[in-house]
């Protein structure tokens, strides 16, 4: 019997989460002397409110639970000041381990430093820094890929033809800056970004930024946008403007964007699983922290690149859509 598209989406990205357990790079190493054993406590430091961000805590909350680990939650709305006030309180929590998803990787020196110092490591989601010795472990995303999958879809699109590209960023700062450095260093070279602006994450400042852009580059054939939040305000300016013609290619993988697919709004996105990326940095951290020799330290989520013709067998996003 043929298999339902959405279980069929199910089906993959459980599939996905066992092959993330086995992918990876770095070797298992001790941050601390003694395994943690009994009851764990982690403390979740997320960096914004978007989509991604949500899925993710879902994701890590309900895996907690499935090892009954104690988890405590707090938000950096994207401030780099009070991602490290919300670990110092973590620390005063006395957490075994603390999971972040970071707003600025320039800002974890003194993030990683802090916990080190009090003898809490970290495991980070989504980005780390060059040097991972002083972690606990990370579930990366090869954020660069990401942008240059989008990039190379661009460049099978246009055939050679000189197009114009614009790009509306996320917001200053690691995830943001990747993805554009990977989009911007992909794109072949009859490709020319007209225009790149943040958007902030923010789906009504994306409108904005595209209104203009849209008006001072009414020739615009692409626009690459750092989230599918922002991509959706994106195509609404657009097309009020005129700009209906304008392809669209994004990031994330979420239900919404995958419907957008279908019917034409977008033209691609890359599959970025905030259920997968979630559910993995429990699962490791748990093992990291109780010295089990299973596990990378570091590990690659696992990318894709979305269009109309693949969109039914796309990994789940998140885990509440599974519900």
């Amino acid at each position: 019997m043929p298999v339902p598209a959405r279980h069929r989406r199910t089906l993959v990205a459980s599939a996905l989460g066992i092959s993330l357990l086995l992918s990876g790079c770095g070797l298992n190493q001790d941050v601390s002397s003694d395994a943690v054993t009994g009851t764990i406590t982690f403390g979740f430091v997320n960096g914004g409110t978007t989509k991604f961000h949500t899925c993710l805590q879902d994701s890590i909350e309900a895996e907690a639970k499935n090892y009954r680990a104690k988890l405590y939650t707090a938000n950096s709305g994207q401030d780099a000041a009070t991602e490290l006030a919300n670990i110092e309180d973590m620390i005063a929590k006395k957490v075994d381990a603390l999971i972040v998803q970071t707003v600025d990787v320039d800002a974890l020196k003194g993030d990683i430093a802090k916990a080190k110092a009090s003898g809490i490591p970290i495991f980070l989601t989504s980005v780390a820094p060059d040097d991972t010795s002083d972690l606990l472990g990370a579930v990366v995303v090869d954020l660069k890929k990401v942008g240059s999958l989008d990039a190379d879809w661009i460049s099978q699109d246009a055939g050679g033809k000189d197009v114009r590209v614009g790009i509306v960023a996320g917001a200053p700062g690691a995830a943001s800056d990747l993805l554009v450095g990977g989009f911007k260093g992909a794109l072949p070279a009859n490709a020319k970004v007209v225009a790149n602006e943040p958007g902030m994450y923010d789906p009504d400042k994306a409108r904005d930024v595209a209104k203009s852009m849209i008006k001072a580059h009414p020739d615009l054939d692409y626009a690459f946008v750092a989230n599918e939040e922002m991509a959706f305000g994106v195509r609404k300016a657009f097309d009020a403007a005129g700009g209906t013609d304008v392809k669209i290619v994004t990031v994330n993988g979420t239900d919404e964007a995958l419907a957008a697919l279908k019917d034409g709004r977008f033209s691609a996105t890359v599959s970025n699983s905030a259920a997968d990326t979630g559910t993995l940095a429990v699962t490791n951290a748990v093992a990291l922290l109780r010295k089990e020799k299973r596990v990378d330290r570091i590990a690659q989520a696992r990318l894709r690149l979305v269009t109309k013709g693949n969109a039914d067998t796309a990994p789940l996003y998140c885990s509440s859509d599974g519900l």
